[in-house]
């Protein structure tokens, strides 16, 4: 981990006569410069805990109207199934939210794991020299000009990946039941795709219009693996587990 040169008895640089010293007359010392990573840590660590935290309201929104308009579909044979594309809709509508919210986490996110990665891993490995070597021109970089590390696509995609498909899947598994359920049980396929009808549109084509959206979300869910990294930094079940016991 590089750091600056060492200055056990800092003093003023020379200034013009009669001047006062500025801020940057004065060297920065060991001291001062881990103090000030560390509380610059904390700060980062606060901010994207609070922007975390902001990511569970949207999920649970995403549940409950997911779970209101199921009920309200079962709950009478003859409402219609049109309420749960609906819940696609508005299922949709809180991922969007959710991904830009993820976006504003994963920039504070970078910045944390930016630290611990150069700053606090050579620290306690006692081998004082970082990964990265300009880690810290980049951070100073980020905090002049702050900027997403990801796009909105993949925000939507990680998201979709970890929580969203499930709740499409639980729509989709509904909207069959209901279609071959209500009003009456359905006595074949052709049946089933005619109740799919909605006002002028045939059947046929919201039919086209629903495998479109699911293979489209199918899509994102997979390409989320391919991006660099796991949201919640945990990547996987540790073999050696002992020496974590207590």
């Amino acid at each position: 981990m590089t750091e600056p040169d060492r200055h056990p008895d800092p003093e003023p640089s020379a200034a013009p006569p009669g001047a006062s010293p500025s801020f940057e007359d004065y060297p920065l010392t060991r001291p001062e410069y881990i103090n000030a990573i560390i509380h610059f840590y904390r700060g980062e660590l606060s901010r994207a805990d609070a922007w975390r935290a902001r990511l569970d309201p949207t999920t649970n929104w995403a549940v409950v109207t997911t779970g209101g308009m199921l009920s309200f579909t079962f709950s009478n044979a003859d409402h219609s199934h049109v309420t749960l594309l609906l819940a696609d809709l508005l299922v949709t509508i809180f991922l969007c939210f959710e991904a830009r919210r993820f976006r504003y986490y994963d920039v504070w996110r970078s910045r944390v794991r930016m630290i611990e990665e150069n700053f606090f891993i050579p620290i306690l490995l006692r081998n004082l020299v970082s990964p990265r070597s300009h880690w810290r021109d980049w951070v100073a970089q980020d905090l002049d000009r702050p900027t997403f590390k990801k796009t909105f696509l993949e925000a939507v995609a990680l998201r979709l990946r970890y929580n969203y498909i499930w709740i499409f899947l639980v729509i989709l598994a509904a909207w069959v039941a209901k279609l071959n359920l209500h009003p009456t049980a359905a006595e074949s396929s052709g049946q089933v795709i005619e109740r799919m009808a909605l006002g002028p549109a045939p059947g046929w084509s919201i039919l086209t219009a629903v495998a479109a959206f699911y293979l489209i979300a199918a899509w994102l869910a997979i390409s989320a693996r391919r991006q660099r990294g796991i949201p919640d930094e945990v990547h996987g079940l540790e073999r050696e587990r002992e020496h974590w016991k207590t």
